[in-house]
C-alpha cells in the first residue's frame, strides 16, 4: 500500500492566536516533524494495534463485509481528543483493505479545485482522510456532499445566467474524517458518514503494552515496571508516551543505566516536573493561581487568561480538558473551580466551603 500525502499549492493557514501556545512535552498535539518521526512506531496490521478494542471489533466487520462484497467501505468519522490514533486507524484501514489512501488537512482545502483535484484522482476502493474536517470551508463541504452520496462531481461551467452545471462520475471511494471537536460539524455533513467512532483514552494498562511495544522498535531495554511508571504519567495518550519514552531512553543513556526501571523512570520525569498524575508545570501553575490567587474559585476564564499570562482559548482547548477528565478542575456557570481533589494533589488542606456536604458532617 501506498501512502501519498495530498499536493496543494497552497499551505494550510494556522489559526491566528493572540499568543503562541507553549511547546510541553506531554501536549497531545503532533509538533515540528513529529507527525514524520511517529510513523515507524506504527503498527503495521490492524491485529497489531493495542486498545480500542470495541472500535476495532467493529472495523474487522466492516472490513470483512466489504472485501466479501469487492466494495469500497462506508465513509467513516474518527472524533476524540488529539494524539489518540485516529490517523494510524486510517492507515491501517487502508493497509487491510489494500488500498492507496491520500492524506490531507481541512485547511488545506481552501478552493474548489484543491478538493476536486484530489476527488478525480482517487481510484476504486481509494481512502481519502480529512484530518481537521469540522474546519472544512463551506464550498468544499458542498462538493463533499455529492460525491459522498452518489459518488458524483458537481462542476460549474461558466458564470451569471449562462452558467450551468456538468456532473462528473467519480470511482467508489471511502472518505475517512477526522477531529477534536465533532460538535463542529455541521449536521448535513455528519449524517452523510455511516460510521462514526469516539476514540477514547487509553488505560494505563493499555499505555504499559503500547510502550513496551514502541520500546522495541526504539531499541530501548523498558522494564515493565518502567512502562507503567511512564504509562501513568502519559495523559492516556499514546503520542504523549512514545514522547515521555524517547525522554526517558535519552535519560538512561546519559546516566549510563543498563535499563529503564521505574527507579530511572520516574527519575527522569522528575527532572521534566511530570508528576504522578501526567500535570506538568502550566497545569499546576493554573490549579495553583485559582488556588492561591481566588480562594479555589470560582474565576472566570478571561481573568485566568490575564493571571497567567495565557491566551484563554489555549486555557480551554489545551489545559482544561485533561484537567477536568482527572476531577481537578470544574467549569460552574460563574467560573473556573479547583476542586478539593486539586486542592490535594497540590498537598493543600480544601477549605469547608470546598468539602462534599458528608465530609463536613452534612447530608
Amino acid at each position: 500500500m501506498a501512502i501519498v500525502p495530498a499536493d496543494h499549492n497552497s499551505p494550510p493557514k494556522a489559526p491566528a492566536a493572540a499568543t503562541a501556545p507553549r511547546q510541553r512535552l506531554i501536549q497531545p498535539e503532533a509538533y515540528g516533524s513529529e507527525e514524520q518521526a511517529e510513523t515507524s512506531l506504527r503498527p503495521r496490521r490492524l491485529e497489531q494495534y493495542l486498545g480500542q478494542e470495541e472500535l476495532k471489533q467493529n472495523l474487522a466487520i466492516a472490513i470483512e463485509a466489504a472485501r466479501r462484497r469487492s466494495d469500497a467501505l462506508d465513509h467513516m468519522l474518527f472524533y476524540g481528543p488529539p494524539g489518540l490514533g485516529k490517523t494510524t486507524i486510517s492507515m491501517l484501514i487502508a493497509e487491510e483493505m489494500g488500498t492507496q489512501i491520500r492524506i490531507t488537512s481541512a485547511p488545506a482545502l481552501e478552493r474548489p479545485r484543491d478538493i476536486a483535484g484530489l476527488l478525480v484522482a482517487l481510484q476504486a476502493g481509494d481512502i481519502l482522510f480529512i484530518d481537521e474536517i469540522h474546519r472544512l470551508n463551506k464550498v468544499a463541504e458542498e462538493i463533499l456532499y455529492p460525491a459522498m452520496e452518489d459518488f458524483m462531481l458537481d462542476i460549474t461551467i461558466g458564470k451569471g445566467q449562462a452558467a450551468r452545471i456538468k456532473r462528473l462520475p467519480l470511482k467508489r471511494f471511502t472518505l475517512i474524517g477526522a477531529t477534536t471537536k465533532a460538535g463542529s460539524i455541521s449536521s448535513p455533513l455528519r449524517t452523510r458518514f455511516g460510521h462514526v467512532h469516539r476514540l477514547r483514552f487509553y488505560t494505563d494498562e493499555e499505555m504499559q503494552n503500547i510502550l513496551i511495544q514502541s520500546a522495541v522498535v526504539l531499541k530501548a531495554n523498558l522494564k515493565p515496571d518502567g512502562a507503567l511508571a511512564i504509562a501513568r504519567r502519559s495523559r492516556g495518550t499514546p503520542r504523549v508516551g512514545n514522547r515521555l519514552l524517547k525522554w526517558t531512553r535519552d535519560f538512561a543513556e546519559v546516566r549510563n543505566a543498563k535499563a529503564i526501571d521505574a527507579e530511572i523512570a520516574t527519575q527522569a520525569l522528575d527532572l521534566r516536573r511530570i508528576d504522578q498524575a501526567g500535570l506538568d508545570p502550566a497545569d499546576r501553575q493554573i490549579l495553583e493561581t485559582i488556588i492561591n490567587h481566588y480562594q479555589g474559585g470560582p474565576v472566570g476564564l478571561e481573568t485566568l487568561a490575564a493571571a497567567i499570562s495565557e491566551d484563554s482559548a489555549t486555557i480551554e482547548d489545551m489545559y482544561e480538558p485533561f484537567l477536568m477528565q482527572k476531577g481537578f478542575l470544574q467549569r460552574t456557570p460563574r467560573g473556573r473551580m479547583a476542586t478539593p481533589l486539586a486542592w490535594s494533589h497540590l498537598g493543600l488542606e480544601p477549605p469547608m466551603h470546598q468539602l462534599p456536604l458528608f465530609e463536613v458532617g452534612g447530608l
